[in-house]
């Protein structure tokens, strides 16, 4: 796959006018445009459904965690929006998300599925903060439990910070998709993430996408900064530095 194709730009705003721009700024650059809860909450499907319009894909990243029933129905709604991948949490249960899966499996009407991603362990979180909430195992070993539960269910990946990678590519499998959040290139700061990698690392560890946010949105020139990243891509795996 054409590395910038690999790229998903996260659309951390609340803005209308700053998303639409940036979508603008980097049309054919990315292959995806992430729109999470912030800007979904501050404003709806309909800019879901005008970036959609733009002929860009959009990554609806809602964490959906609820009941069975309510987390198919929200699913199907955004499959009518023409979203190309959505979350799902893990922590849910298998029920949870093989609803899911049946769901789309029975519904045609809205034609495409979405890609169905289950969400792990936050990237913001460390291992301190985990035992705080009651999970005991190390992170990387949480993750692996709780991909394995979404494969069981028949998810299509997951999502998964680069310090997974390696383990969910062996115990999952060359399909399991695996789209990495925490990305930062060489020159960037850590800002909240704690398990981070460079793009080039990432992918030759075995990620499919990246989810790359503030490293290209709070850029004067984002889509200068999508170039630089692939060009720092392409280096590090053309030098086996990745």
């Amino acid at each position: 796959m054409d590395p910038k194709k690999r790229i998903i730009v996260a659309l951390d705003t609340d803005n209308r006018t700053e998303a639409l721009r940036w979508v603008r700024q980097l049309q054919g650059k990315v292959g995806l445009f992430k729109v999470g809860t912030q800007l979904f909450t501050a404003e709806g499907p309909q800019l879901v459904r005008d970036i959609v319009e733009m002929g860009e894909q959009v990554f609806l990243d809602l964490k959906f965690h609820d009941i069975p029933n309510t987390v198919t129905k929200s699913a199907l709604a955004a499959q009518h929006l023409g979203v190309s991948m959505i979350t799902v949490h893990t922590t849910g249960g298998l029920k949870m998300m093989s609803s899911v899966m049946e769901l789309f499996g029975l519904d045609e009407s809205a034609g495409t599925r979405p890609v169905v991603l289950g969400v792990t362990v936050l990237t913001s979180l460390s291992s301190e903060e985990l035992r705080d909430i009651g999970w005991p195992l190390p992170i990387q070993d949480e993750v692996i439990r709780l991909a394995k539960l979404a494969q069981r269910a028949g998810l299509d990946g997951v999502v998964a910070s680069p310090e997974e990678i390696r383990s969910l590519r062996s115990r999952c499998g060359e399909s399991f998709k695996i789209i990495t959040p925490g990305i930062r290139p060489a020159d960037s700061e850590k800002d909240d993430q704690n398990r981070i990698a460079t793009p080039g690392l990432a992918l030759k560890a075995g990620a499919d996408y990246l989810v790359i946010g503030r490293p290209i949105t709070a850029s004067s020139n984002p889509a200068e900064s999508v170039e630089r990243i692939l060009a720092s891509i392409n280096a590090e795996l053309k030098t086996g530095q990745a």
